[in-house]
């Protein structure tokens, strides 16, 4: 039976995180309740159409307001050793990192008050994506109130920082781990104890939203590739292969869809490169205008890396839309890239941060295009099978109705 749950993401409506969004309509779709508890509320120009009936959802808390103030000076009258006793917490398993820690400061009043108004609306449980700061203000609300919490776990939040990381995942009903590759990790960075409550869940697609392309004989590579603008993304060694390939002389165009702090400085090595015409950088795109978009290509391309900090990908779901497409896939190996893009079986990998091998896999795609329709429909089999949205949430909600459980009388009054 569902219950009332509340999200918390780090921010609302965010262009890129399309894999909560779908995770929240097909959770609604089965009867849950759904209350969003963003840590900052985003200001986009592009949105995605199915996040907007989502914004009426939205409790979104100021970092310091009337209400902030007068819930911390209830909670602090209320219970004053406790009050202390999370304050002193947070800042010695933050201190280690300034940045983490101011952040952390500033989510605990907002967490206090978050937990006032869950406890008032009857919340049942409450789902963190990223171990970072939402499940932070996942476990105070815990410690204020007894709502149970789980998290999911993705990427950088657990490769790259993971300040009081173990006493969340700890406090937490269960973990979420989005492959294989990140329980294991888990397990060998914060204890084997941590394993039997983490449960690999797939992020998903909706595969009817993306129909499989049956390409003829190609006269050109056509490649596409999505992902944030972002150093670990990788786009800078694409560029660099789409070079090569171009003195190689084949004929090429590759299409890179996002939007981010690196977009200047790929435009420049597009021009440096004399790559326009080329490469071209479309900017950040809706969902449902990417489906459109993928089709015309005959090629996707995921050039991810790891960078010095240890930030890299988890499985992006980019990959699982391509395939869905029936395209041939090329990506790094790094994370949990190849539980989905497994060499000779759904595609092809090359090492992370090398164009030249880049280069080469790309040109094996071009070079051998029955082997590539092969790969590509095995893969979208797979991705039928192991990434399909509805299974893998229904899964979800069987996660949260075992954790889920009325909140003990003596901690509702926050």
């Amino acid at each position: 039976m569902p219950f009332r749950i509340a999200y918390i993401m780090s921010r609302f409506p965010h262009l890129p995180e399309t894999f909560i969004l779908r995770e929240m309509n097909a959770l609604a779709e089965l009867g849950w309740d759904i209350d969003l508890y963003p840590l900052v509320r985003q200001q986009q120009t592009v949105i995605h159409a199915e996040a907007r009936p989502w914004l009426a959802k939205v409790r979104h808390i100021p970092f310091v307001s009337a209400a902030v103030i007068g819930a911390n000076s209830r909670a602090l009258r209320r219970n004053p050793a406790q009050y202390g006793r999370l304050w002193q917490q947070i800042v010695r398993e933050n201190a280690s990192s300034p940045k983490f820690l101011i952040r952390a400061a500033a989510i605990f009043p907002k967490a206090v008050l978050a937990a006032a108004q869950m406890a008032r609306d009857g919340v049942n449980h409450i789902h963190a994506h990223y171990a970072t700061h939402p499940a932070l203000m996942a476990w105070l609300i815990h410690q204020l109130t007894g709502i149970t919490f789980s998290v999911t776990v993705h990427a950088h939040d657990i490769f790259v920082r993971r300040d009081m990381l173990a006493t969340k995942l700890r406090a937490a009903a269960f973990v979420v781990a989005i492959s294989n590759y990140n329980r294991d990790f888990l397990s060998r960075t914060i204890g084997p104890w941590v394993r039997p409550k983490t449960h690999v869940v797939h992020c998903g697609i909706v595969p009817e939203l993306y129909a499989p392309v049956e390409p003829g004989p190609a006269a050109k590579l056509e490649l596409i590739s999505i992902g944030s603008l972002q150093p670990y993304k990788g786009q800078t060694y694409l560029i660099d292969a789409c070079a090569r390939l171009r003195d190689e002389g084949i004929p090429l165009r590759c299409r890179i869809i996002g939007g981010g702090e690196e977009y200047a400085r790929l435009e420049a090595q597009i021009a440096a490169a004399n790559l326009h015409g080329v490469v071209e950088l479309l900017g950040p795109l809706p969902q449902e205008d990417v489906a459109q978009l993928l089709p015309t290509a005959n090629c996707y391309v995921q050039p991810s890396i790891v960078t010095p900090s240890g930030k890299m990908e988890g499985i992006p779901v980019a990959l699982m839309e391509a395939l869905a497409c029936q395209l041939p896939v090329v990506a790094t190996n790094l994370s949990g890239i190849p539980e989905l893009i497994r060499p000779g079986q759904t595609g092809w990998l090359a090492p992370p941060a090398d164009a030249p091998a880049l280069a080469r896999a790309l040109a094996e795609v071009f070079a051998n295009p029955r082997q590539a329709r092969q790969l590509a429909a095995a893969g979208r089999w797979l991705v039928l099978q192991e990434f399909s949205l509805r299974p893998n949430v229904q899964r979800l909600a069987q996660l949260f109705t075992e954790a889920a459980s009325p909140v003990p009388a003596e901690k509702v009054a926050v």
